[in-house]
This record gives C-alpha cells, structure tokens and sequence, in this order.
C-alpha cells in the first residue's frame, strides 16, 4: 500500500494549492484518510484510492500512471 499525504495529493490534482486540496479532501464523497501521523497533523490517504476518486470525481486531472512505478 502506497501512502500520499496533503502535499501529495495537491499535485495529484494538478499542481493545486494546499488550502484547495484541503477543501476537497474534507468533501464527504473523498475517501477516509487512514491515519494521522506527526502528532495529529499529518493525515495520509490510500493512494489507489486517491486515484480511483480522482478518476471518478475529476477526470480531466487523471494521470494514467503513477510515475514512480514503472
């Protein structure tokens, strides 16, 4: 399992600023974080459900693989 945290997911999403990607991942529809590190704040995701939300919810900011697995 593949772990990403804020910052991770804001280039996920095109290069989007944190407070934005802050906005989108409090949506109810955006997956859990699954767990909180660094004392209780750092929230870190699931990257392959990450990719499946984005897929689904933004299409258009989709990458087709992630570049570090090749």
């Amino acid at each position: 399992m593949r772990l990403v945290a804020l910052s991770d997911i804001a280039d996920m999403l095109g290069g989007v600023s944190r407070t934005r990607a802050t906005e989108i991942t409090n949506r109810a529809t955006f997956p859990a974080p699954i767990d909180t590190v660094a004392s209780g704040k750092v929230r870190v995701w699931d990257r392959a459900e990450v990719e499946a939300w984005i897929k689904i919810h933004r299409p258009h900011q989709a990458r087709d693989a992630d570049p570090d697995e090749s």
